[in-house]
């Protein structure tokens, strides 16, 4: 709902780029496929080539907040996706080798997330088999809470530092890079 920045948020340009292509971009520069967008209702795809590999979920009720996106992201998966990595859309700095670094370490838990300063956060590894995590969210909240609730179902990467969020404009003005 982009409350704290006044505007829609993932429309806002960094360096020539929209945050949301920022994203996007990392994504697809980590080898993640398909990427599964989840947008408002109100925020319509880019014109241009269709993507197989890009795939737009509209999300009909966003002041519901991350939980119903994150669930409808992992609803618009096929069956043949053994796993999930959720990345945030205010988070342009966040680094390929770093979600690299998250899909790497999978293997013995169902969560993987990264780990700065005692703190797990995105991005985030879920396993299909934990997929129903998410249903036990509600509001504004994301798999932040849920991995402080469950840390013996994570596996930790450690990170310098975690990519920061853009929550106000003045954020853009800040370094981006974890």
């Amino acid at each position: 709902m982009s409350r704290r920045y006044g505007s829609p948020k993932q429309l806002a340009v960094l360096h020539g780029r929209t945050l949301l292509e920022h994203v996007i971009g990392v994504a697809r520069a980590a080898n993640l496929e398909p990427v599964m967008v989840v947008v408002p209702v109100w925020l319509l795809p880019p014109v241009g080539p269709l993507d197989a590999a890009l795939r737009w979920i509209r999300n009909p009720f966003p002041e519901r907040g991350m939980s119903l996106s994150l669930r409808l992201g992992l609803a618009a998966l096929g069956a043949e996706t053994s796993a999930a990595v959720i990345l945030l859309g205010d988070q342009p700095g966040m680094l390929a080798s770093t979600i690299a670094a998250v899909v790497g370490a999978r293997g013995n838990r169902p969560l993987v997330a990264t780990l700065a300063d005692g703190v797990l956060a995105p991005p985030v590894l879920i396993e299909r088999t934990h997929f129903a995590l998410a249903d036990e969210l509600a509001g504004d909240v994301g798999l932040r809470e849920l991995l402080r609730a469950n840390p013996d179902l994570v596996t930790a990467v450690d990170v310098p530092t975690h990519a920061p969020d853009v929550d106000t404009p003045n954020d853009l003005g800040r370094p981006s890079g974890p």
